[in-house]
């Protein structure tokens, strides 16, 4: 078995990743790694196991404890082998994304205004409860790490760089389709929640992109999460309300599947 090989059945586990995740730029005991997973401790020395025998993490003894961090180095050349062939291509049938004006000025920027006040649409990009309503899709928000799935099945991860109440957040996030995105080459957005008037708010975020592929994927990502915000902002930051999620589908419809065929 190669290297790559080795490599490949190391990041096979969903769990794996995660923890890659979790420690990529620090480094963290055995223990403290387990207290963040719904794992046996057993069960996450198993792992951390497989992902030192691949060569992805290395162990540091301190005292009478081991502490682990990714090796990101390891990782190098690989994201374009793992990437799926529908990665780039924006879901369909989101009537939501045409409610958020997008353009792209070095960076795709995309902006609704909402009927709240600066605090509460702050507050909604934060508190996990919140943000799930309104998008539609279960939200966790944990040590500034937030994750999403999608109905489409698309995983988003990723983590706050900075929050700066009530107006800024910085945030270094990647996406997969059906499968826990691989930690390591994470793409880099600004959040502004901006006063707008009497319980009013403007949000706007500035995504930056690397290429004309990733700009036309990431307008109509954003103006579809924009576009969910603005429609459900209001009702989701109200503790009494209750939204169902979006049921599971499928990314691409059928008819957009046959207009590409052709």
């Amino acid at each position: 078995m190669t290297d790559v090989d080795v490599v490949l059945r190391a990041l096979s586990a969903p769990a794996r990743r995660e923890i890659l995740s979790l420690i990529w730029d620090r480094d963290l005991p055995a223990g403290e790694i387990a207290a963040a997973f719904a794992l046996t401790p057993a069960t996450i020395s198993e792992h951390l196991a497989v992902l030192r025998a691949a060569g992805l993490v290395e162990m540091t003894p301190v005292g009478t404890s081991r502490r682990y961090r990714a090796r990101q180095e390891a990782l190098a050349g690989l994201y374009g082998a793992l990437e799926t062939d529908t990665k780039w291509e924006a879901a369909t049938d989101i009537p939501e994304r045409l409610l958020a004006r997008t353009l792209t000025a070095g960076a795709v920027v995309a902006s609704v205004e909402v009927g709240v006040d600066q605090q509460t649409a702050f507050t909604a990009f934060v508190d996990p409860a919140i943000y799930s309503r309104w998008l539609g899709a279960p939200v966790t928000i944990r040590d500034g790490r937030f994750a999403a799935t999608m109905e489409w099945g698309t995983e988003v991860r990723g983590h706050y760089e900075l929050v700066v109440p009530p107006s800024l957040i910085v945030m270094s996030w990647d996406f997969e389709d059906g499968n826990v995105p691989v930690p390591g080459q994470p793409r880099t957005g600004y959040l502004r929640v901006f006063a707008a008037g009497r319980r009013r708010a403007q949000v706007e975020v500035h995504q930056l992109v690397e290429s004309a592929e990733q700009a036309e994927f990431m307008e109509a990502a954003w103006g579809m999460v924009l576009g969910r915000f603005k429609r459900g902002v209001v009702a989701a930051s109200k503790p009494s309300a209750r939204v169902a999620p979006r049921p599971p589908r499928a990314k691409r419809s059928d008819a957009s599947r046959r207009q590409k065929a052709v």
